[in-house]
């Protein structure tokens, strides 16, 4: 038996890792998070990337654990905001707000932005490290725009606002899970880490 540590609480995310990781890893791997191993853990997120802070995250806690460890960083990237809210999608309208308000402050900075010109696309990168470091990272990214108002009830963060192109006009939050948790950021960053994460687990089984 392998144990892999998903370095997230966000239920958000813990939800897609258990549906996504359950499909794509070979039996005899369980997948654990930082709750349920007893850490408290708040890694600083200073870095500049969303792939910065997927290897910081995911060092931190690899060295925490002992546990090989999967981390990401991910958000959205409007094209009309020059790149916001980026690396800060997490935190866009300050401490301890919620995904609406988050989505809120969006939607009035792009007021007077038209149709047509909102594309956006979500980013993800994920980060594989144990005690030693960091042994890789992936990245997806699912394209789109924004939208005017918000529609949907089965996503999290700005779901809701993200128009997935290709997809009939359907923001993230209309899609049924099954079909978000196969063409999502999350999903596709995490698909391109399946060979190196099949390594890994392979060695230490």
């Amino acid at each position: 038996m392998v144990k892999l540590l998903v370095a997230t609480n966000n239920r958000g995310k813990v939800r897609e890792y258990e549906k996504i990781l359950a499909e794509g890893l070979p039996q005899g791997v369980e997948f654990t998070f930082p709750e349920q191993e007893g850490l408290e853990l708040e890694v600083d997120e200073r870095g500049e990337t969303f792939e910065e802070n997927a290897r910081l995250k995911a060092v931190e806690f690899a060295r925490a654990s002992g546990l090989l460890t999967l981390a990401d960083d991910s958000g959205l990237v409007v094209d009309a905001l020059g790149g916001e809210p980026g690396v800060y999608s997490a935190r866009y309208a300050g401490p301890a707000k919620t995904d609406a308000d988050r989505y809120r402050k969006l939607l009035d900075k792009l007021a007077d932005v038209p149709a047509g010109a909102r594309s956006a696309r979500f980013r993800c990168v994920v980060a594989l490290a144990g005690p030693q470091g960091v042994i890789g990272t992936a990245e997806g990214v699912v394209e789109g725009e924004i939208g005017f108002e918000p529609r949907g009830s089965m996503g999290f963060g700005y779901d809701p606002v993200f128009i997935v192109a290709g997809y009939g006009g359907l923001t993230m939050a209309e899609l049924l899970p099954e079909v978000k948790n196969r063409i999502s950021h999350r999903a596709r960053a995490l698909e391109a880490a399946m060979p190196m994460l099949r390594r890994e687990i392979r060695a230490g089984a």
